[in-house]
């Protein structure tokens, strides 16, 4: 931290911060806001979240005694202030970089972190644990999850609160209540209270209050918003919230400390024998203008200039790979009127933005609900529609489940187009593709397709509008092509065939998906070095191209496996085709090139494949050494 301020210079931990006179908190929460506004512009990151809860996060950790109290965020979109104020000051500008902090909180970063988050609705469960824990240890420290209005309304929170108002444990839910998710908040819950304040109930008592209150002088009509909030309270206090076993208290305005404060000290001390949920209302982006006016109040941004709010964005002129599938989906919608196209929540991140403008009867957005996105493109299915169930490769882990007993038991073709498929750069493990070759490849009857490149993409979209007997998916990163072109909608692949990229002795690779470019890197530097090798673009993990592997099983020395995913994939396949029949019972090598069997910590997707073993280097330098080469290879330093 560069700046000089009256305040926050003094505070490192939140024992610091209760040191601070009450009457200067806001003086804080400003200086808070400022020193996020700087260091996310250097980084970028998931800012407007966190400014939405600047003053929260000072009342949180001036009321509550952190650590030994624990505080949970759901997701850790808005964990940015709450790191500054605990012992991570010094290095907020290093968020989400190399060796650096992470965008979420995570238990191996810091005591105040409690839980690791990244993905949505997981705090209430958690927190539960936690309390449950507590009062087995005979504890009485507190335990506060907060929760926003886009996360509550998933599966998970539901049952989480159903549990936690059944246990009569106490424990502290705050919602956050913005308005804004990452897309516009999908479905009952995060719609509730909007629903209810239209209805006639609602809207004729709101009329009277404001027929009474005109009346009056324009003191008294400008407590009107405080009459309305008593009545939002009265209103919503017994119903959902309660009938789930809830104290309910609210809604509150997140951003002044006077009401904050109080309340959570109430809170705090209560006696109550249950859980408790604090409903407060907050603006995401608030205090910094850019934010407040962007559409996406500042989500997700890059780097920024802080006087002008400019984003410094890639300047790349290639199609990004999300692009380039919500195209070529939309060029085949306007010819099938039965593709129908799915996201939870990720509207904008898959590229269904697009596509719901083109066609908006046909696009889905179920909310933070990849259960419920996978079962529903199940029974549209059933009725001969075409489903595209778009979801990130991190995400759809999530619905596992639903893939296993709703989709490939039945055989119901289902299409998963799967986003940033492999390492992603700065949002880290939490978000890295990393298992979905792995947990779908295993599936008897399943289609499994990944791209090497932006071209081999438009062609497994392709082919996947006609495989209507079987479920089927085809993964692809995150980022722009790399520049060829693109085929008409008209060129298919034949099911289960991989493509020879160039013809070599002795060793073959196999390459399943995006790192056929660096692959071809290595194989340009061997030839230099008098080593030619052939190189598969092997397309299909499921079907194998088992004629092609016999092939070059009896014609090479040494097959060499490369894919961006876990060990059990693709790799796992084809060595278990090699010794059913019996071809690794000769001198034939072979080794698999994966992503090693650990969680890589953010950093760019450049250096997490060096990290990897799966750049250009470690793929010439693998080669080399399967061939036993007398061939120096000078190592990149």
């Amino acid at each position: 931290m560069t700046k000089k301020y009256n305040y926050l210079n003094q505070i490192n931990f939140p024992s610091d911060l209760k040191k601070i006179p009450e009457s200067q908190l806001q003086k804080v929460a400003d200086e808070l806001r400022e020193e996020m506004v700087d260091a996310v512009s250097v980084t970028g990151g998931h800012l407007g979240a966190s400014l939405g809860v600047v003053e929260l996060t000072v009342a949180l950790h001036y009321i509550f005694n952190t650590p030994n109290d624990k505080l949970i965020w759901d997701v850790g979109h808005q964990c940015y202030p709450h790191k500054i104020l605990t012992g991570r000051k010094d290095k907020i500008k290093t968020l989400r970089q190399g060796d650096g902090l992470s965008g979420f909180t995570k238990r191996l970063e810091s005591e105040y972190d409690p839980f690791g988050a990244a993905h949505s609705s997981t705090s209430i469960s958690s927190a539960l644990g936690i309390a449950e824990a507590n009062k087995l240890s005979n504890k009485s420290e507190n335990v506060v999850a907060v929760i926003g209005d886009g996360a509550i309304s998933a599966g998970m929170a539901y049952e989480a609160m159903n549990n936690a108002g059944a246990s009569k444990t106490k424990m502290i839910v705050i919602l956050n209540d913005n308005d804004m998710s990452i897309a516009r908040p999908v479905g009952a819950m995060s719609t509730y209270l909007a629903k209810i304040f239209s209805g006639k109930i609602y809207f004729s008592l709101r009329e009277t209050i404001k027929l009474i209150t005109s009346a009056f002088s324009k003191r008294f009509s400008a407590r009107a918003g405080k009459a309305e909030d008593l009545l939002r309270s009265a209103v919503t206090g017994g119903t959902l919230f309660s009938s789930l076993g809830f104290y309910y208290i609210g809604p509150i305005d997140g951003h002044d400390l006077n009401s904050l404060i109080p309340i959570l000290r109430n809170a705090r001390d209560s006696k109550h024998q249950g859980p408790i949920l604090i409903h407060i209302k907050t603006k995401k982006g608030k205090g910094y203008s850019f934010a407040e006016k962007a559409k996406d109040n500042y989500h997700g941004v890059s780097k920024f200039n802080v006087q002008t709010g400019q984003q410094i964005k890639n300047t790349s002129e290639l199609p990004s790979y999300t692009k380039v599938f919500a195209n070529t989906l939309i060029q085949h919608a306007k010819k099938d009127s039965k593709i129908i196209a799915i996201t939870a929540a990720m509207p904008d991140g898959t590229g269904l933005d697009a596509f719901r403008k083109e066609f908006p009867e046909r696009t889905f957005d179920v909310g933070i609900a990849e259960q419920h996105a996978v079962t529903f493109a199940a029974g549209l299915a059933t009725e001969n529609y075409k489903p595209y169930a778009t979801i990130y490769s991190t995400f759809l882990q999530r619905a596992y489940d639903q893939v296993v007993h709703d989709v490939a038991i039945q055989s119901l073709p289902v299409r998963f187009a799967i986003d940033r498929a492999g390492l992603v750069g700065a949002d880290g493990p939490t978000h890295a593709g990393s298992f979905d070759i792995t947990y779908l490849a295993t599936l008897p009857n399943f289609v499994v397709m990944a791209a090497s490149d932006e071209a081999e993409l438009v062609r497994m979209i392709n082919t996947s509008t006609e495989i209507n007997d079987r479920p089927s998916a085809f993964r692809y990163p995150r980022g722009t092509g790399i520049g060829v072109a693109l085929p008409s909608i008209n060129e298919k692949l034949e099911i289960g065939k991989s493509k020879i990229i160039q013809e070599g002795k002795k060793l073959a690779i196999l390459n399943f998906g995006a790192r056929l470019n660096e692959t071809l890197k290595a194989a340009d530097s061997l030839k230099k070095k008098g080593v030619n090798i052939t190189i598969v673009d092997a397309r299909f993990a499921k079907p194998l191209d088992e004629n092609l592997i016999w092939q070059l099983a009896t014609t090479h020395e040494a097959i060499i496996t490369i894919e961006e995913g876990s060990i059990g994939g693709f790799g796992s396949h084809v060595i278990d085709f090699l010794t059913k029949k019996g071809l690794m019972d000769s001198n034939l090598k072979f080794r698999s090139m994966k992503l090693p069997d650990i969680f890589i910590d953010q950093d760019t997707p450049n250096n997490m494949y060096k990290i990897a073993n799966l750049d250009s280097a470690s793929i010439e330098e693998k080669v080399l050494d399967v061939l036993n080469s007398n061939i120096i290879l000078q190592k990149q330093k």
